[in-house]
């Protein structure tokens, strides 16, 4: 719960004054509004999100496997580029406001004004640091900056709740700015609902929320397959973390509203963005709220590991097994290492402005939970629970509006995110076709019959035919034969295997093999299900290099048309210039030519 608290909690650094900021003496109403989407759209959202994917894959494999093939790859793609704006924001946008927070104390040294972007830097290549001795390290970390954290914020809130109660005219005063800007209730709600989305960064860390339930024990019955106990922990920890963190918004911005005047929290006022720790240098001395803002420059530098484990489990996860990265993308030190590097550019690119950060964060943080409103709406439709469809859909659409309304009233956000998506799929692409000549197969397993074929002879050569699964008639293997023989010098009396690969989904780049041996027509027949014709084939001649000891020979029909549009189509749907690629694919497989398997075409 600490590892995503340092992404969520560490919010009452700036929310309160952002609340305060947006709303004015509405900032209570309008924060209450945001602990009802909290508690009664979020919450309940990703605890579905948490039952559908208990191994941390999170709201964006549910949407891969409600959307299939190429559809669903994009799709996923755009919502990478969406969570990568989220999480890499967080770590900037954090490391930056701990470096405001920090030239902000009054017992900052001088020489550090202006020095935003080093103190940034600093901050992240520390983060960094972290994670490359090791994960555990990194949640040791979390606990304690958490749980000192919310206690110094405990503190704040009941001293300046007791200023509040021995002096009476504050509550009155509110009261009448309140009733005064705002007399008709209903135009107070309406306001206070058309300011929500300025506040939507109340709601970052349900994600990560998911992302670590690996990390989760469970039970002792939990299987693979039924991790019921730490599915249940997964609630438990979302329930705990959104419960506190309601708590807290709902007292801070009473506070927050009551005690500080409206001018502090203009840009450059005290206030601005630190408003519990105006409170704490005010009403506890300067001892304590330096004390304060340690532990909030603590939690906010390392907010950003939230984001980090988040994005080393999602980028892991998909690109390499889409293909569009490359497989070093697997490991956690190198990609560390990618990560912060591309943090440390755009926090020169903002100049460590945690401001003009503030609407791609909340673009990302909204596009997250708009995704996972919609795939549980789904997922409780097509399982035809009536009420929950009718529940997640308002959520849904609540979600929505306020996307909507974030990415118009802050449509750098948008632009923002734009980039990383246009930069996850066009890169995603290139790695996807440098890595088209890869062999591409996990795992090869032939079934008793395929077996049987395979290991029928000795000595020799072991003769393949490929052959089209469509066209399964005696006539066409026949006429199969008959063309090997004649174009190919095929000996008539050999008794060859046709191989015939039916691709399924095309989109998958890494794919398990499961090779079945049966006999149509008088004809063994090796079929096999994957993404891809050429490289499929491949594989197989390689597997059975090795288990039998003999050299297979492969035997191929010149594909029709232009080769250049054929190399096109087999990238995008694994079929296409088979030939030449298969024997590309063996040739970067196989350096040894006395090893590699024979290619013929005719």
């Amino acid at each position: 719960m600490c590892l995503t608290g340092v992404d969520y909690f560490s919010t009452l650094g700036y929310q309160p004054a952002i609340a305060a900021a947006a709303a004015g003496v509405l900032s209570p109403l309008a924060t209450l509004i945001l602990v009802a989407v909290t508690l009664f759209g979020a919450l309940p959202v990703y605890k579905r999100v948490a039952s559908e994917s208990p191994r941390g894959e999170g709201s964006i494999a549910m949407l891969e496997k409600l959307l299939p093939k190429w559809r669903g790859k994009v799709f996923v793609l755009v919502l990478l580029g969406f969570a990568a704006t989220s999480f890499l924001i967080t770590m900037t946008l954090s490391a930056a406001d701990a470096s405001a927070h920090l030239i902000e104390n009054p017992f900052a040294p001088a020489w550090l004004q202006g020095q935003e972007i080093l103190l940034t830097v600093v901050f992240l290549g520390l983060l960094s640091g972290v994670f490359l001795r090791g994960f555990r390290e990194a949640i040791g970390i979390a606990v304690g900056l958490v749980a000192i954290f919310l206690l110094l914020n405990l503190c704040v809130i009941l001293v300046s709740a007791v200023q509040i109660v021995g002096n009476g005219g504050l509550v009155h005063g509110w009261w009448t700015a309140l009733t005064t800007q705002h007399g008709n209730p209903l135009v107070m709600l309406g306001l206070a609902v058309l300011v929500f989305p300025r506040l939507a960064l109340g709601l970052s860390g349900f994600e990560t929320g998911v992302v670590v339930m690996p990390q989760i024990e469970g039970k002792p019955g939990d299987t693979e397959q039924d991790p019921a106990g730490r599915i249940v922990g997964a609630h438990r920890l979302l329930t705990t973390a959104a419960l506190i963190m309601s708590g807290f918004l709902v007292t801070s911005s009473i506070v927050t509203t009551l005690l500080i005047p409206a001018a502090a929290f203009e840009e450059g006022g005290p206030a601005n963005g630190r408003a519990l720790a105006y409170l704490a240098h005010r009403y506890l001395g300067d001892g304590f709220g330096t004390a304060y803002d340690l532990s909030t420059i603590g939690i906010l530098w390392f907010a950003g590991a939230s984001a980090m484990t988040g994005l080393l489990n999602l980028v892991p996860r998909y690109l390499p097994r889409y293909g569009m990265a490359p497989a070093w993308a697997k490991a956690v030190r190198p990609l560390v290492l990618v990560i912060t590097l591309i943090a440390v550019v755009v926090t020169v690119f903002f100049k460590a402005d945690v401001e003009a950060q503030g609407g791609a964060y909340a673009t990302g943080v909204l596009a997250l939970i708009t995704s996972a409103s919609v795939a549980v709406t789904l997922s409780a439709h097509r399982r035809n629970q009536r009420g929950l469809t009718i529940g997640f859909g308002t959520a849904t659409v609540v979600f929505v509006l306020t996307t909507a309304v974030n990415m118009i009233e802050r449509p750098d956000g948008l632009r923002i995110a734009a980039c990383f998506i246009l930069g996850i799929i066009v890169i995603s692409f290139i790695s996807r076709s440098r890595r088209a000549f890869e062999l591409r197969a996990t795992s090869i397993r032939l079934d008793e019959a395929a077996l049987s074929f395979v290991s029928s002879q000795d000595d020799g050569d072991i003769l393949l035919i490929a052959h089209e699964p469509k066209r399964l008639s005696s006539a066409a293997y026949r006429h199969k034969l008959q063309h090997a023989c004649a174009v190919s010098h095929f000996p008539a009396t050999a008794r060859p295997l046709f191989i015939e690969v039916t691709v399924d989904d095309s989109s998958d780049f890494e794919t398990e093999l499961r090779v079945r041996g049966v006999v149509r027509h008088g004809y063994r027949v090796l079929e096999v299900h994957s993404s891809n014709v050429p490289n499929t084939i491949a594989a197989v001649m390689l597997h059975i290099r090795d288990i039998t000891g003999l050299m297979p020979h492969v035997y191929f029909r010149w594909t029709e048309g232009d080769p250049v549009a054929n190399l096109f189509k087999f990238l995008f749907t694994g079929e296409g210039e088979i030939a030449p690629v298969t024997r590309e694919v063996l040739r970067a497989a196989e350096p040894d030519v006395t090893r590699r398997p024979w290619v013929h075409v005719g």
